[in-house]
């Protein structure tokens, strides 16, 4: 099961999203905080709530003085029209509930109450920011339709008819454009949100592929060694088998090559059950390298052009664990690989020291490269792979760049007392 994405969205500041945005940014949480079926109000939204009920009350209030003091419009109409744009500003507090609602809502009180005016056009910048464009052009294509017939009811004492038409045009279509805006901005972030959920999970994806392909791989490594050591075994209880007038030395020599040979096939089948997974050793058969091959491994870097210093202070690499030394090899290996390619020209240094008891240490380290270097496209599989494999072994692997711009690989391998 895949682990639930966590984004970085503003931590600590969740106060600044609005309460839409927010959750959909962290839907648990929001389900978590709920009202009526709707996220809470975030700090933001009361201060916006606010900004627009105050916006409409000034309006409000401006349109106010102009019917009082306008002598065509009767005094009853002046108390009405003033009662309904009061109830309208209250009503302002109700446009993340019913935005659609109170837009259709604001259509016939429009017509009637020159002082709801303000809270008109919240209401329509409302509906733009959270519902289609369907609705909110459709509503605004009516309200474009209707201001004609407000002017000609109640035309502005102060404008000419056309004016005042062009620019409550202008302002219902600036509102509309503006919501559809933050509309766009908000479905933008919300996009991005699940691009970034689909990368992180196609990621999680890709590092458990790789740690099960590694483990696939060091099971059938386990299993070539295995083989050969039952093999082994199986030929000397042969020889003990067919002459059993053989040397008292010999049988005993026999004897603890069986003993010897039993115990680490025994070490190696306890390995295998801890990493294996599903999948066929249908490469069985294969060398595989140890530490004292590591030698080769530096030569041939060598040979392809690389500059490389080799610390080897284990003064008896045969005496390595198999396994161990496998994956010290492969450690080596793959940092030696990412060099070659994201530090071209630059001199790695392979070290590797330890001894029984205390552990085997292998580190690569390559300097910045000397000079430009094109991009080379990676996965870093490789280095998943490799924190698996020395888990698995019971050790440990740490990589990351370093403070000159270098890059560095550096791990620890159990390496005990007895002979497997």
């Amino acid at each position: 099961m895949l682990p639930a994405p966590q984004y970085a969205v503003l931590p600590g500041r969740r106060w600044l999203l609005p309460s839409a945005l927010a959750a959909g940014f962290d839907p648990d949480r929001a389900e978590r905080s709920t009202r009526w079926g709707r996220p809470r109000r975030t700090v933001r939204d009361w201060v916006v709530d606010f900004g627009c009920f105050l916006l409409a009350v000034v309006i409000g209030v401006l349109s106010a003085n102009t019917v009082s003091h306008d002598p065509n419009t009767p005094h009853t109409l002046a108390v009405l029209d003033q009662l309904l744009g009061a109830l309208a500003c209250a009503a302002v507090w109700l446009r993340r509930r019913w935005p659609l609602g109170l837009a259709v809502a604001m259509i016939p009180v429009g017509l009637i109450s020159n002082t709801a005016s303000g809270a008109g056009l919240v209401a329509l910048f409302t509906l733009a920011v959270h519902r289609p464009f369907k609705y909110a052009g459709g509503l605004g294509a009516v309200q474009l339709a209707l201001i004609p017939l407000f002017f000609w009811l109640r035309p502005d004492p102060d404008l000419p008819y056309a004016v005042s038409i062009a620019v409550t045009a202008l302002l219902a279509v600036s509102v509309v454009g503006w919501g559809m805006f933050v509309r766009s901005k908000r479905q933008l972030m919300l996009s991005l949100r699940d691009r970034a959920w689909r990368a992180e999970t196609e990621a999680v994806l890709r590092a458990e592929q790789a740690q099960r392909l590694a483990r696939e791989a060091i099971a059938r490594e386990m299993h070539d060694v295995l083989a050969h050591r039952l093999t082994l075994l199986s030929v000397h209880a042969g020889a003990l088998e067919f002459r059993p007038d053989a040397p008292q030395a010999e049988v005993a020599r026999a004897a603890g090559v069986i003993r010897e040979s039993a115990h680490e096939a025994l070490q190696d089948l306890r390995e295998i059950i801890g990493v294996l997974r599903a999948g066929d050793a249908d490469d069985a058969g294969r060398p595989q390298p140890t530490l004292v091959a590591l030698d080769g491994l530096v030569s041939e870097s060598r040979a392809a052009g690389m500059k490389v210093v080799l610390d080897n202070r284990v003064t008896d690499p045969a005496g390595v664990p198999a396994s161990v030394g496998r994956t010290a090899y492969r450690i080596a290996q793959e940092g030696l690989t990412n060099a070659r390619k994201h530090a071209p020209g630059a001199e790695v240094t392979v070290c590797v020291a330890g001894a029984p008891g205390d552990g085997l240490t292998i580190s690569v380290r390559n300097p910045p490269p000397p000079g430009d270097v094109p991009h080379v496209p990676g996965s870093a599989q490789g280095l998943i792979g490799l924190t698996e494999r020395a888990t698995l072994a019971g050790g440990r692997l740490e990589h990351g760049a370093q403070e000159d711009g270098g890059f560095a690989v550096r791990a620890w391998l159990p390496w005990g007392n007895g002979t497997a």
